[in-house]
This record gives structure tokens, C-alpha cells and sequence, in this order.
């Protein structure tokens, strides 16, 4: 799907890492949250508190979760997951739009 329908959507972008991460809250119709946005290519850690599926829609990274010692690589069209009260490194090698599926 191209676009999510019937949205709420944060006013205020999140910016992280001086700006190499922005991304956008968004709320759905059925009560679940996501976030939608873009990530600069860099190298950058990120923390979980609930259960993450990463759907990437462009871009290529690599990404290592807590735990492992190897990365695995992701492009545009693939997702991966990240456990609950986690973290993982990213490698983004070209600009990375992602959307974040929580719970």
C-alpha cells in the first residue's frame, strides 16, 4: 500500500541523531500508531521499549540487532524485526524511508 488512509498525524516531526533521523507519529483509524519518516545515511542506535516491525519502503541498510554479532542487509521492500525493550544498529548506505510498526 502506497498511502495509509483515514490518519492522524503529529503536527511536530521527531528529529533525531541532529536531524539524520525525522520522522512523523501517526495514529490509524483502529487505534494503532506507527511512525513514518526518513533516515540520512549514517551509522546510528536505536532503542526499543515495545515489540518494532521496521518496514522499509526505500533505501538499503544494514542493520545489527542486540545480541548479534553479524549485520544483515535490507533494502527498499523488506522489513525486519526488533524485539521489545531492545536496541539495533543501523547502517544506512542510501536515504532510508521507513515506516515503523509498533506493538
Amino acid at each position: 500500500m502506497a498511502q495509509f488512509e483515514n490518519v492522524s498525524v503529529a503536527k511536530k516531526a521527531n528529529v533525531y541523531f541532529d536531524g539524520k533521523c525525522v520522522s512523523y507519529s501517526i495514529g490509524l483509524a483502529d487505534g494503532t500508531s506507527k511512525s513514518v519518516g526518513v533516515i540520512q545515511p549514517s551509522t546510528l542506535t536505536f532503542n526499543t521499549v515495545a515489540p518494532e516491525i521496521m518496514e522499509l519502503i526505500d533505501g538499503e541498510c544494514k542493520v545489527t540487532l542486540a545480541g548479534e554479532t553479524e549485520a544483515t542487509s535490507y533494502r527498499g521492500g523488506e522489513s525486519f524485526n526488533v524485539p521489545g525493550n531492545s536496541s539495533f544498529e543501523i547502517e544506512v548506505l542510501s536515504t532510508l524511508h521507513y515506516v515503523c510498526h509498533f506493538g
